[in-house]
């Protein structure tokens, strides 16, 4: 064996036990081209960066043996999911990133999704299969975490007036995070996205109404309209039966929803609330009935703005509980009997980009 590899391959292992696993990838990238190694900087000359490479990616390349072409050629079709956090004034989430294996190549969408109470980015990303799909389509994912100390049960606090607004509470904090994201990875600014399920959903719908600058179409799944309640007693009453949205002009967000028709948790008709919320009643409206071939049948209605653009769907999957659609049974609050709401939310999101605000 070459001496100069066995050498590399040794300080690797050194590195790697030592906790410098930045250090310890370009060695072994070193050991497995030929190449000269050249330590990156030190841990403290990287400490402005918070992403931490999760140590799966370390481990992977380690098991190629050296006949094989470079790390790099060997991971080209490996995406990462990492971890980070971000702070925003006095708050401070985790959050899991999924960064596609073309990244890099241009600047590539991304979407935030917001999990549902008791949920977290992994339960979520594994639930929804959205890394999978999006490193079929070619986007960044974004999963930002609520912590226990916000709220015990992890759910967004969508329904409290200081987190309805804009550079108030936890839209502030999700808006920020989403512009750090989108600063330091290659993202294309014109086609970011937010979706989330439940009282992530809610939120989604908040962020979209407050933050049509960064936002460039949303998706709601089993959630409710922005501003439908402000306190704790009028969600729950929204959540029984729809609740009502107060008359204004609507935010004129392109949004797509999915909720179950049989969904016992938040009541099937807001999903009518947040189309009304996000493009109002002037649009016109094609439904389509969707036999379910071997799954759940559904009704899809297409909003249309005068000039003919889809500016809204809004599908409702009969018999449906208040689940993902088209989920993976590996994660929490997911119906795989249902039309993949991942696919149909990434193929909307592709439809629309950023529009100047007016």
């Amino acid at each position: 064996m070459n001496p100069d590899f066995q050498r590399l391959m040794a300080e690797a292992t050194r590195l790697t036990r030592s906790g410098d696993l930045q250090a310890a990838t370009a060695a072994i990238q070193a050991a497995l081209s030929g190449s000269r190694f050249a330590a990156p900087p030190a841990a403290d000359a990287m400490s402005n960066v918070i992403d931490l490479e999760m140590p799966e990616v370390v481990s992977k390349t380690m098991k190629a043996p050296p006949s094989q072409a470079p790390a790099a050629a060997v991971q080209a079709r490996e995406g990462r999911f990492i971890s980070g956090s971000h702070a925003e004034g006095h708050q401070r989430r985790d959050y899991k990133l999924y960064i596609p294996s073309m990244a890099g190549s241009r600047p590539l969408p991304l979407v935030v999704m917001l999990h549902g109470c008791t949920q977290n980015p992994d339960d979520f990303a594994a639930g929804t299969t959205m890394n999978e799909v999006a490193e079929a389509e070619g986007f960044f994912v974004l999963y930002p975490a609520q912590s226990t100390q916000a709220n015990p049960q992890r759910c967004w606090n969508w329904f409290k007036h200081n987190h309805q607004q804009r550079d108030r509470g936890e839209p502030a904090l999700l808006a920020g995070m989403t512009r750090s994201i989108a600063q330091r990875h290659a993202i294309d600014a014109d086609r970011i996205y937010v979706a989330g399920l439940s009282a992530g959903g809610a939120m989604a719908a908040i962020l979209g109404a407050a933050y049509p600058d960064v936002y460039a179409a949303v998706g709601v799944h089993s959630g409710l309209a922005a501003g439908i309640a402000s306190d704790l007693p009028s969600a729950l009453a929204a959540m029984k039966d729809g609740g009502h949205v107060a008359a204004g002009t609507p935010s004129r967000m392109p949004t797509i929803v999915f909720h179950g028709g049989a969904d016992a948790i938040v009541h099937p008709r807001n999903g009518e609330r947040v189309i009304a919320a996000s493009v109002g009643t002037t649009t016109t409206v094609e439904v389509e009935l969707l036999p379910g071939a071997q799954g759940r049948a559904c009704t899809r209605h297409i909003h249309r703005a005068t000039d003919g653009r889809v500016v809204a769907e809004h599908w409702v999957v009969h018999g449906a509980p208040h689940a993902w659609s088209g989920g993976s049974a590996k994660g929490s609050y997911t119906d795989v009997r249902g039309p993949d709401a991942s696919t149909e939310m990434l193929r909307f999101f592709h439809e629309h980009a950023l529009q100047p605000v007016h």
